[in-house]
């Protein structure tokens, strides 16, 4: 799977911030059809975007672009343009406001007939699902099942926390007058078990207070210990802060990578099941469980400095 720490919303109407996005150490950079570019600007960000796709040095990242909404007029050129003008350079699309798999599906026909036309590589091009509503959170199972393109279910917390009338301004934090538990652990939870159902990756939404990078760490690490894959940055302030967080340390890589070396040996030279790795017993769960954490070293760029010694 594609590393998706951090991933870095940039609006398609601003040339400028699309030029800066290409030497940001963001692990995904979506460019932005929707929210972020005003009705009158969606042609001119199309454009935009195909050119910084085209011409653009995104070496490194998950070149991700979010079309608008299927409830409105701009979704279909969007596709159209973006895709039929940038498509070998795109990685994924972004459907934002998901509430059913239906939508999905007309998205995936829609690349198909597109990539047949243009001599593309049929698939290739990937989805990420937004959900944004009550509607969409009750159908993340059939949406996340919806289609072998769809790589990732997004948290949209703005327009969810709107949806379901949570009384609140400040996206992200704990509505005033909650104060026992999680009010998002529920939401969070459930796409969870919707994307690893299908083996998606999944990817906790915006903190909207750019400038409390201490605020954003913390919100962040409430999805990275669920499970999440990353987290969206709108400032490059968070671009760092989202690394760490879904990174393991140094010491778990290490250890996860020790388990499943002692494992390997174990189980085919000494014929064992369950060993004695110093203090700790290891089995086959704890084979799976070091797989997790050494993937997510392993795409994080982190190295091992300490080898298994039978």
């Amino acid at each position: 799977m594609r590393s998706r720490r951090s991933v870095l919303a940039v609006p398609g109407s601003n040339p400028r911030f699309l030029e800066k996005a290409q030497g940001l150490p963001a692990d995904e950079v979506f460019l932005d059809l929707e929210d972020a570019v005003a009705p009158l600007a969606k042609e001119e960000a199309r454009r935009n975007i195909v050119a910084a796709l085209r011409e653009g040095d995104w070496t490194g990242k998950t070149r991700v672009v979010r079309v608008n909404d299927l409830t409105t007029q701009w979704t279909y050129r969007d596709v159209i343009e973006i895709v039929e003008g940038a498509g070998d350079k795109l990685d994924c699309l972004m459907l934002p406001k998901v509430q059913d798999p239906t939508e999905i599906v007309w998205l995936d026909t829609l690349l198909t007939q597109i990539e047949k036309t243009m001599g593309f590589e049929v698939g290739r091009i990937g989805i990420e699902a937004q959900i944004e509503n009550a509607r969409g959170l009750v159908n993340a199972d059939s949406i996340a099942g919806s289609s072998k393109r769809l790589e990732t279910l997004v948290f949209g917390p703005a327009d969810f926390m709107a949806s379901i009338n949570m009384r609140t301004l400040v996206v992200g934090e704990q509505p005033p007058g909650y104060e026992e538990g999680d009010a998002y652990h529920y939401i969070l939870m459930r796409l969870l078990m919707a994307a690893r159902m299908h083996d998606l990756q999944v990817i906790d939404g915006p903190y909207l207070q750019i400038r409390d990078v201490d605020g954003y760490r913390r919100v962040a690490r409430r999805a990275a210990a669920l499970g999440f894959d990353g987290k969206w940055v709108l400032h490059p302030s968070q671009i760092e802060a989202a690394n760490e967080v879904f990174s393991p340390s140094q010491e778990d890589y290490d250890h996860a990578e020790l388990i499943l070396e002692a494992y390997e040996h174990y189980t085919t030279v000494e014929r064992r099941g369950a060993v004695m790795l110093g203090d700790e017993m290891i089995d086959e769960a704890s084979r799976k469980m070091a797989l997790v954490v050494a993937a997510k070293g392993r795409a994080a760029g982190l190295t091992r400095t300490t080898r298994f010694e039978p």
